[in-house]
């Protein structure tokens, strides 16, 4: 018990058992506080007189001296003891229970460590590498204390002279009884446990170098620059998770988390198809739990890689506790393991003479259960040679990797620092000129900690980046054994940004082999665009289609992309394809009735014309002028000849022929028809008195040239326009389709309108000479005729502009075709069919008695 001399000692003590794991933090404010009395670490301890009672840190067995010792903090149990906290007398110190395996053999994975590396020659040569190893049971002020009892070198007494140096934190003077002060911890079996001791360990710069913690947050080496970890962080194992999940198209995903700060559990995917994160995708109780295996089939899981260790199985197998009467831990899994009782032991009088007291412990080990007491009892012999179990199976080891690779990377690191510049000498030799493993300085070794980089025993690179290490993870799954068990199967690994998964041998949910579906939303075909639903996750959208002339050709696209100008989008929306030449063609449906019409034109009219040849002499035909009329048939089947030209692929020569063919048959034909209406009007003014010289004007010679001169301006105005400015072939496209136009652009919209100008100037002209004439004296009075022709042809015209205008790409050609058979229609048949009805049917009345009755 506490001396009478030493009162702050007790309070402190009395406090560290008192508290809750709730506030690691402010026990260790008041451990550190001035007003007890104690300064740990840098300033060392000094009272008058002080004694340590029993500790409630269990050791797990103390190894031979070395010359440099590490601390490992584990929790080798889960059930803590129920500690008295009456505040009146001193607490009772029960062992901890329920032993953890896996964690036991992270342990031995480090003894097998520092073994390995003091039988190496070229790691520490000279130099005794050590462990000091305490368990921790998973309670935060326990883990504090022994953190603070590694690195202070925990005594058992002290005096007024026992003063710790601050420059010599490893060395222990002769009033100490206990452990030496450790340089560096291997611990933190979880990422609050890493916090606490990088926090309280930060300002005395003790590297803490952690197998398990993967909390992201300790990667900042501002907040826990002593801190270490031979584990990834979680981070990129939410990348991984995150890469499976694209790799397997799965949108739709649920996360279920711990309900705490950190809250790592898994991650659930629709129809219960889980990927399960390392904290449980490699555990042992969960793969042998009975009442989860018709969910846990097909877990999909990112494992902490696996690797092995050469020797480690041996050394497993070669464990007795007859050849360990120290290690009460072996000692609790033997008799668990063999179901049987080992006789008492005393301990080992070595681990009875440094480190923590364990009086009380020793005690409770050393007294038989009601229940050991009928059991058979074991010898301490028996093998573990051919046990299949958690702690013989070395196949896939992970924490224990970790840990192994936790101790090398610590014994570089000390390698570095007690490096001699003369080769030939040990640290024990050469102190002047190398560091002495007596004088190891925790900020030294930190500085040296984080350039550590060396190839493990298994030939791989390690080093630290800040913290951490590479990303490096196993990917398993959990099948389904033919005994109906579940089994682990490593089917993929994770090497920094590279995955490896053989897709072929992962068993899904209920045994599937196909890849579950887990979308709120079909992913979009191509052809279509997402469009995301109001209020909803951005995974679930409806399936917009493009709009024409718009594709997407991916998957899942988020817009349509606009095609070229000159090509427009397929059927399905999904690639762009070249625009069609479209104009109007001889193949198509317009184009042919309009052929058939043009052609029936000439047709009809060649046949007039026939008519009029065989009975040329009669008096229909002789009556005004039948030159003209020849002449007339003659520019009328030239009309509608000139509508075939505007059919077919325009070419530079087609475009210039279009437009003069059509101006020059019109105003030849339009010329007839005012020089006969002319002559009709000469004819009858004659016949008055005086007026009889008047038909000398208007003879034949005079006709012809005055057709010929009406004719000869519209050339003139053709070959001005087509040689200044003339049409030419022309892809319209301004119009969007499929579709690109083809057609003869006016170059100069002037000539056009001035062509077509004279045409209506010659028609309204010679429409007001008939209307004037239509009511002279005659049987037959052409006069009439050619107003009713006029009308027909002004009108057509005058519809033809606006409807031109209008009219996209070939089917304003098809209007302007129409307009000029409608035209020539009207006159063919206004002009020439009342005659062909006298001459072919009312022969009686093709006399000239009949003519000139009125």
């Amino acid at each position: 018990m506490l001396s009478a001399s030493s009162p702050p000692m007790s309070w402190v003590s009395l406090l560290l058992t008192a508290w809750s794991s709730r506030a690691p933090s402010l026990l260790l404010v008041v451990m550190v506080s001035r007003d007890v009395g104690l300064r740990v670490g840098l300033e060392g301890v000094q009272t008058s007189m002080c004694s340590r009672w029993g500790s409630r840190v269990e050791e797990f067995n103390q190894g031979q001296d070395g010359d440099v010792v590490i601390g490992g903090l584990f929790n080798l149990h889960y059930q803590p003891p129920v500690i008295d906290q009456e505040f009146i007398k001193p607490p009772l110190y029960n062992p901890c229970t329920g032993l953890e395996v896996e964690t036991l053999k992270s342990v031995y994975a480090m003894e097998f460590a520092v073994e390995e590396i003091n039988r190496n020659p070229l790691i520490l040569p000279g130099v005794k590498l050590n462990y000091r190893i305490l368990d921790s049971c998973g309670r935060h002020p326990w883990v504090l204390h022994g953190a603070f009892s590694l690195v202070g070198g925990e005594m058992e007494s002290c005096d007024s002279t026992a003063i710790l140096p601050q420059s010599n934190v490893s060395g222990t003077s002769s009033s100490m009884k206990g452990g030496p002060s450790i340089p560096l911890i291997i611990g933190g079996a979880s990422s609050t446990t890493a916090i606490i001791l990088s926090r309280s360990l930060a300002s005395l710069s003790v590297p803490v170098i952690s197998y398990l913690a993967s909390c992201p947050c300790l990667s900042d080496r501002h907040r826990f620059p002593n801190f270490f970890r031979t584990i990834p962080s979680d981070v990129y194992q939410a990348k991984t998770m995150a890469r499976l999940a694209i790799l397997f198209n799965w949108t739709w995903i649920g996360a279920v988390i711990a309900n705490n700060d950190y809250g790592r559990l898994a991650i659930q995917v629709t129809d219960r198809q889980f990927i399960a994160s390392e904290a449980w995708s490699t555990s042992s109780d969960l793969l042998q739990n009975v009442a989860i295996l018709n969910v846990a089939s097909g877990v999909l899981g990112v494992a902490i890689r696996s690797a092995r260790i050469p020797g480690f199985k041996s050394f497993l197998q070669e464990l007795k506790p007859s050849n360990r009467p120290g290690d009460l831990h072996l000692r609790e899994f033997w008799e668990k393991e063999f179901e049987c009782s080992l006789s008492t032991t005393p301990l080992n009088p070595q681990s009875m003479s440094d480190g923590l007291t364990t009086n009380n412990l020793t005690a409770s080990h050393a007294t038989k259960s009601p229940l050991s007491a009928t059991l058979s009892l074991c010898t301490g012999r028996e093998t573990l040679e051919g046990v299949q179990n958690i702690f013989t199976d070395t196949a896939h080891l992970r924490a224990e990797y970790n840990t192994y690779l936790a101790v090398y990377a610590a014994a570089h690191a000390l390698h570095s620092l007690l490096s001699c510049p003369d080769k030939e000498s040990s640290p024990r030799d050469n102190s002047s000129t190398c560091s002495s493993p007596y004088n190891i300085t925790h900020k030294e070794l930190l500085e040296h900690l984080n350039k550590v980089n060396f190839t493990t025993p298994n030939g791989e690179e390690f080093f630290f980046q800040g913290a951490d290490i590479p990303a490096a993870y196993d990917l398993v799954n959990w099948k389904t054994s033919p005994d109906g068990s579940l089994k682990l199967v490593l089917i993929g690994r994770v090497d920094g940004l590279e995955l490896h998964l053989n897709k072929t041998s992962i068993q899904w949910t209920k045994g599937s082999s196909q890849v579950p579906i887990s979308v709120c939303s079909e992913s979009c075909p191509p052809g279509t665009r997402r469009a995301n639903r109001k209020g909803e996750p951005v995974c679930c959208f409806d399936c917009i289609p493009c709009t024409d002339g718009e594709v997407s050709n991916e998957t899942g696209s988020h817009q349509c992309r606009r095609c070229p100008v000159e090509f427009w989008s397929n059927t399905g929306n999904t690639a762009c394809i070249p625009r069609k030449v479209d104009f109007l063609s001889f193949n198509e449906t317009m184009g042919i009735i309009l052929t058939t019409a043009a052609v029936s034109g000439v047709v009809v009219t060649t046949a007039v014309f026939v008519i009029f040849l065989c009975y040329h002499n009669t008096p229909v035909v002789r009556a005004n002028n039948s030159e003209l009329s020849f002449l007339l048939l003659l520019s009328l089947k030239l009309c509608f000849l000139c509508a075939l030209v505007f059919i077919g692929r325009p070419s530079v020569w087609s475009c210039r022929l279009q437009q003069a063919a059509f101006g020059i048959s019109f105003v030849l034909c339009v010329s007839c028809l005012q020089v006969k209406t002319i002559v009709v009007l000469a004819a009858f003014r004659s016949a008055r008195p005086g007026a009889g010289s008047l038909m000398k004007w208007f003879g034949p010679g005079q006709q012809r040239g005055s057709v010929c001169f009406f004719t000869s301006i519209q050339v003139i105005i053709c070959t001005i326009w087509l040689s200044l400015s003339p049409p030419i072939p022309h892809r319209d496209l301004g119009f969007q389709g499929s579709k690109v136009n083809l057609e003869c652009a006016m170059s100069s919209v002037v000539g056009f309108a001035v062509v077509l100008g004279y045409i209506g100037f010659l028609a309204c002209l010679c429409l007001l000479l008939a209307f004037l004439a239509r009511k002279l004296p005659d049987n037959f009075n052409e006069a009439k005729f050619i107003t009713f022709s006029m009308l027909i042809f002004c009108a057509v015209w005058v519809a033809f502009v606006p409807a031109y205008i209008s009219s996209p790409g070939k089917y304003s050609v098809a209007v302007e075709i129409f307009a000029i058979l409608a035209s020539s229609f009207g006159l063919l048949l206004c002009i020439f069919a009342p005659k062909c009805f006298i001459i072919l049917l009312r022969p009686e009345r093709n006399t000239k008695k009949q003519l000139m009755g009125r």
